[in-house]
């Protein structure tokens, strides 16, 4: 699953297994729209550190994997940022790449964007070579994140990228003080869902407990120059219909994922925020903002 992310508040859910994706597909592609101007701004990187280097020469980037692909709204855009490539929508939801098909069918890319059903890592092994391969927050739900990430490392051809989107800033989406609840829910929010994570992560299968240092993880790879950068998405109050849609879709499942971790006070605020019949709702507020920032990891195969 591309998108999104964690959930903190606001981000996917992580029980993959029960996810009924047919439901949930539509959710994670309009969240995946609305970071639109994340992926932008990432994929313009990636093609300044990969075109026109000597790595690649003058034939530039002609394959392209995106792991975890979710709907392909992160695929769609990088065959619009490499025009030469083959991008290969690589997930284990056979329901979200129907939709990463038909969303590269409506864009005109149907002859470059192709599916490919798997999980991650055992998967992989008949994809094939890729000059660039991108997955964003996939691999935090594999137990083993180093095993992944050199999984991957193992696809790419000499000189080719490896773009690991993990980490970054969780969103922030209210003032402190919101005139309903205690000041300052945002934090406490933050701290449930951060017990919640470490409990998932805990519970995956063949679960690893290790520092989440994404640069070393490229380098015990084998991979060489590891560089991050970060990106942000920044929409302002007033939010669109479709912002607000996504930040109370999100707040209603950081209600039912870690909910049940608030005091009564956070619980019934929570409640309330989620409501889109509450007059403080986040589909009513006039302050709802939507902040965030995504951090991806690179580096390159020798």
């Amino acid at each position: 699953m591309s998108n999104d992310e964690r959930p903190a508040p606001g981000h996917g859910p992580h029980d993959t297994a029960q996810i009924d994706w047919e439901v949930f597909g539509p959710l994670l592609e309009r969240g995946a729209e609305l970071h639109l101007p994340v992926y932008e701004q990432a994929a313009a990187w990636l093609r300044q550190l990969l075109v026109g280097t000597a790595a690649v020469g003058d034939q530039g980037v002609d394959r392209v994997l995106d792991v975890g692909s979710g709907p392909g709204v992160a695929s769609c855009l990088l065959a619009q940022a490499f025009p030469a490539a083959e991008v290969v929508a690589v997930d284990a939801g056979a329901a979200l790449l129907e939709r990463a098909h038909a969303r590269a069918g409506r864009l005109g890319l149907g002859d470059r964007v192709h599916t490919h059903l798997a999980e991650l890592p055992d998967g992989l092994d008949a994809l094939g070579g890729a000059d660039l391969i991108w997955s964003a927050r996939t691999l935090h739900h594999v137990g083993d994140q180093r095993a992944a990430v050199a999984a991957l490392a193992a696809h790419l051809r000499p000189g080719g990228l490896l773009a690991v989107s993990e980490g970054g800033l969780a969103p922030r989406f209210l003032p402190r003080d919101i005139g309903i609840g205690r000041p300052g829910l945002q934090s406490r929010l933050d701290a449930a869902c951060e017990d919640w994570f470490a409990e998932m992560r805990a519970a995956l299968p063949g679960a690893v407990d290790d520092t989440e240092d994404w640069p070393a993880f490229l380098a015990d790879a084998g991979l060489r120059t590891p560089c991050s950068r970060s990106f942000l998405l920044d929409l302002p109050a007033p939010l669109t219909v479709d912002a607000r849609a996504y930040v109370q879709d999100t707040l209603t499942q950081g209600l039912d994922l870690y909910g049940d971790r608030l005091d009564e006070d956070d619980h019934t605020t929570l409640a309330r925020l989620a409501d889109p019949d509450d007059a403080v709702g986040i589909t009513r507020r006039p302050d709802a903002f939507l902040l965030s920032a995504q951090t991806v990891h690179t580096a390159r195969a020798q």
